[in-house]
């Protein structure tokens, strides 16, 4: 990676920038020169007009929150989900979208979003990256880096509630129903999994915590581990199969019961599939447990387990999954 970036500085399309001690980088004039020619479709909305990614901004803030969106933009094409404007449906359009459904994962911005006009002005203070349409859910996207974001809960449910206007009563209301609106972390590792489950907000409650907004708030890393993992989670026949081979030996999930779990060994004891690491959905299994005073079982991936055994009490029985046995039999 520094032979690559040494290598665009010598060649002029990459210069240092420094700025109250920090190192960063910038595109040089012939770097946009060259991405504009070559592909202007994709690269016009960042490299002109006065958006944020052509004219940076120096305080330290605002660069931190650059990155953090950066990583989320890897993370996202890594994972194989559509990201560019040229290669994904005009969903979030001003003019309105009168398209097919979504079939193939996308990802927009929030700058693509708060491009619809007035609607928008209730949720610039979000903290939101973007979003991810998959065929079945909404994936309301944050990117919260190594440690707890700032949080402010009013604006986070102003953007749930745009969603629930904007796809599932105007623009796709036959792919999507208001329970498909869903929350996604990603953040640099498990530590920080850690963190938000046991988070109250500090001491003002500006950081992040659970606070019920969402159902189902997933929470991925930004490597490899997290890329395969959102690429899973974005493909429905994936991810019943995955489910399918979890099952066996199990007995189907009474819905009747009052802890939630997906399965139930055959003397009855709950299982959780937890790969997906959905906090809300362990801290509701985890909680029951303790109330009913019995024991369950959570399934997750290898990488995951250790921060997650951290927090669950010890009725809490963990299986994992091997994470790449996983990945040669669903993504070879």
């Amino acid at each position: 990676m520094e032979a690559a970036v040494t290598t665009l500085k010598k060649e002029g399309l990459l210069r240092t920038y420094y700025r109250d001690r920090l190192r960063g980088y910038r595109l040089g004039v012939r770097a946009k020169s060259a991405l504009l020619s070559g592909w202007p479709e994709r690269f016009a909305p960042y490299l002109t007009g006065n958006v944020d990614t052509n004219h940076l901004k120096s305080e330290t803030s605002r660069r931190l929150r650059l990155h953090h969106l950066a990583e989320a933009y890897v993370t996202v094409d890594n994972a194989g989900i559509r990201l560019f404007p040229d290669e994904k449906p005009e969903v979030f359009a001003p003019q309105g979208y009168c398209g097919n459904a979504i079939e193939s994962p996308s990802f927009y911005s929030s700058r693509e979003i708060k491009g619809l006009g007035i609607d928008t002005t209730k949720i610039y203070n979000s903290r939101f990256s973007g979003v991810i349409l998959s065929p079945t859910s909404i994936l309301v996207t944050y990117s919260s880096g190594t440690a707890l974001m700032k949080w402010h809960y009013k604006s986070e449910m102003r953007v749930k509630a745009l969603m629930w206007s904007v796809l599932c009563q105007q623009r796709l209301p036959a792919q999507y129903r208001m329970g498909d609106v869903h929350g996604l972390v990603l953040g640099d590792s498990m530590d920080l999994a850690y963190q938000i489950l046991t988070s109250t907000g500090g001491s003002k409650h500006d950081y992040f915590m659970l606070d019920g907004s969402f159902d189902h708030f997933y929470f991925l890393t930004n490597d490899h581990c997290g890329e395969v993992t959102l690429a899973l989670l974005c493909d429905p026949a994936k991810t019943a199969e995955l489910n399918r081979i979890l099952a066996q030996g199990l007995i189907a999930a009474d819905r009747g019961r009052a802890t939630e779990h997906d399965a139930a060994e055959p003397d009855g004891t709950p299982v959780l599939f937890g790969y997906f690491c959905d906090l809300p959905r362990i801290v509701r299994f985890n909680t029951s447990l303790d109330l009913m005073g019995r024991p369950g079982t959570l399934l997750c991936f290898d990488f995951q387990a250790e921060a997650l055994r951290r927090y669950c009490s010890e009725r809490v029985r963990f299986q994992t999954i091997d994470f790449a046995k996983f990945e040669r039999r669903l993504f070879p």
